[in-house]
């Protein structure tokens, strides 16, 4: 079998964990030949591709980022690659097509596969927002980067007197705010699954000096927006991949709290520091596991479908129940979190 392999969207740790797992299930056991399409689907329309062999996956489990490098499409091309999509897998000669990556990417695979092209998907975001998986790799290790940086800037916050809102990644589902938030004691939350309102942001940290405690951490995501008419806030435009252009709630909500408060209230944006670095144990583990099974059902015949982890094992599942909806943070989850400020 000849297995082509590419990683699309935004990078992610865990990504070569799965590449690496790939290429040793396929080329050890079943004595497969793998290639990897460079820069995700645009690689795969242009014909930029190079052979994946042992040698060529060694020492990249703990590496970040992805060495196929990854890019995202644009709709139009994407129409091209489904309506050449039996010309893709015969030009290259390719058996499966394992493409790694979050909704969009996982969105394009199901097209593809609907066109015709053998495709079985694992799926990658470090929003943890993909609803048919319980977790998906490289969520864990951007929960750790921003509880450390959250247990960090505690120390300069009580210093200085300060109340610091750190914000974190979450288009539309606040995951990583909820649990990194959670784990590093942060004093509000704010998610893009419920408006909030900034007068309860400093009623709180008011009471906060009021006991003693003169500074207050604030965990925002990026895609949480407050009440409608409580601050100014306005929404982005939408970019050619269809996605929002936020404006920037971190840097709104500080400017916002100081005028109110008259206390300093910084800003801090994580940004993609949470995308790069060494993966965790968990998510080298999850994206080897994933990388795995994707093998065993290419060589099932298993294809339209997507690796899942329910519980602690890994299933498949159909692509069409992974694009269906994205998996937000649940009411009862927003209570606990709550129940610890």
């Amino acid at each position: 079998m000849r297995i082509g392999v590419l990683t699309a969207g935004g990078d992610c740790p865990g990504l070569n964990a799965v590449i690496r797992s790939v290429v040793h299930r396929a080329v050890a056991q079943y004595g497969d030949e793998v290639i990897g399409f460079e820069d995700g689907y645009a690689g795969l329309l242009d014909g930029r591709y190079r052979a994946l062999d042992l040698n060529a996956v060694s020492g990249i489990l703990a590496r970040g980022g992805t060495i196929l490098g990854s890019s995202r499409l644009e709709r139009d091309r994407l129409r091209e690659a489904c309506e050449n999509a039996a010309d893709i897998a015969r030009d290259f000669g390719i058996d499966a097509l394992i493409p790694i990556g979050g909704e969009g990417t996982l969105t394009a695979a199901r097209m593809l596969s609907d066109a015709g092209l053998p495709v079985v998907g694992v799926p990658k975001t470090i929003d943890n927002d993909i609803s048919s998986t319980d977790r998906t790799f490289g969520f864990d290790t951007a929960v750790g980067v921003a509880t450390e940086a959250m247990d960090r800037l505690k120390t300069t916050a009580e210093s200085h007197q300060r109340v610091m809102v750190v914000e974190v990644m979450g288009r539309h589902a606040g995951w990583i705010a909820l649990e990194s938030g959670m784990a590093a004691g942060a004093h509000g939350i704010c998610l893009p699954e419920r408006p909030f309102d900034p007068s309860h942001l400093v009623k709180m940290v008011e009471e906060r000096f009021a006991r003693g405690k003169k500074f207050a951490v604030i965990c925002v995501a990026e895609g949480a927006h407050p009440v409608e008419g409580s601050m100014d806030y306005g929404h982005g435009e939408i970019d050619q991949f269809g996605h929002e252009r936020f404006q920037g709630i971190g840097t709104a909500l500080a400017y916002e709290l100081e005028r109110r408060l008259g206390k300093e209230a910084k800003p801090v944006i994580l940004g993609h520091v949470q995308r790069g670095g060494t993966p965790t144990a968990y998510d080298r583990v999850l994206a080897t596991r994933f990388g795995w099974h994707a093998v065993e059902a290419a060589h099932r015949g298993d294809f339209g479908r997507m690796t899942a982890l329910r519980g602690t094992d890994v299933v498949m599942v159909p692509l069409a129940e992974a694009v269906t909806e994205l998996k937000t943070v649940p009411k009862d989850r927003i209570v606990e979190a709550e129940s610890v400020f």
